[in-house]
């Protein structure tokens, strides 16, 4: 009998995550659920990454990567793909055959073709796009939105060289089509918190953006719809999009 190939998450915390029903409902649907499986590890400091890595080295074909350690996980890795290279963080780790890790960067993918299938993206490519929070999701989402030709202009609590603070935001809203929440505001159990914008000066020429998945109508997308947005997009698709991603890299890519 073969060995069993054991796939999961690390991050910290993992009570929110979606991937081990989503892979495991995969594996049933293809009926490969007796050969793969899907776990989540929870992973506080990144230190003991290594200590994961030798634990699981026969079985462990491939991980995800979530929050906080997107960027923090590339130095332990032996490859780069040169989006991720490009990007600076990882969501994917593909265990190679010769047991070296590689990673790679599926958020880009998962946003770019969602965004690029939305009906309102013709309203959207020639206006800037506002980008809330600067953690490894938004600098996927940023080199996938320059790809596209559009404008990004970043904001982060604090003003710096190349971002705004959320206190400027105002002297820019005119030129924005896009906003896409990058931050965690919103996130379950934090449901009621959203990011702070000028909500009252929205209209039908802004569209939002929530990489939140759950809940799937975030507090940020239910102020923009009040506030007369001209359309929402849910973070669940993107979700499914970069796993895809990821199960192609796991099973196909090099």
């Amino acid at each position: 009998m073969s060995q069993k190939r054991l796939f999961g998450l690390i991050g910290y915390p993992l009570g929110h995550s979606f991937s081990k029903k989503y892979f495991s409902e995969k594996f049933e649907k293809l009926g490969i659920q007796t050969e793969n499986e899907y776990d989540l590890f929870e992973l506080k400091e990144i230190q003991d990454f290594p200590k994961l890595i030798e634990s699981h080295q026969k079985e462990l074909r491939g991980l995800n990567v979530t929050i906080p350690h997107k960027e923090n996980i590339i130095p332990y890795l032996d490859k780069l793909d040169p989006a991720a290279r490009e990007i600076g963080a990882v969501n994917t780790i593909k265990i190679l055959p010769d047991g070296k890790l590689k990673g790679y960067n599926t958020d880009y993918w998962g946003f770019r073709n969602t965004l690029e299938k939305w009906d309102q993206f013709k309203k959207i490519k020639d206006r800037s796009a506002l980008i809330l929070g600067q953690g490894g999701a938004s600098k996927a989402i940023i080199i996938a939105l320059k790809d596209l030709g559009i404008d990004v202009i970043k904001v982060s609590r604090k003003e710096s060289i190349d971002c705004i603070s959320y206190e400027q935001i105002p002297n820019f809203i005119k030129q924005v089509g896009l906003i896409v929440n990058c931050t965690p505001l919103g996130m379950y159990p934090n449901i009621d918190s959203y990011p702070s914008l000028p909500y009252e000066s929205l209209n039908e020429n802004h569209f939002l953006y929530d990489i939140v998945y759950n809940p799937l109508e975030t507090a940020f997308l239910k102020k923009g719809l009040e506030s007369g947005a001209g359309g929402v997009f849910y973070g669940l698709p993107m979700l499914h999009g970069q796993a895809e991603k990821a199960w192609e890299i796991w099973n196909h890519t090099t």
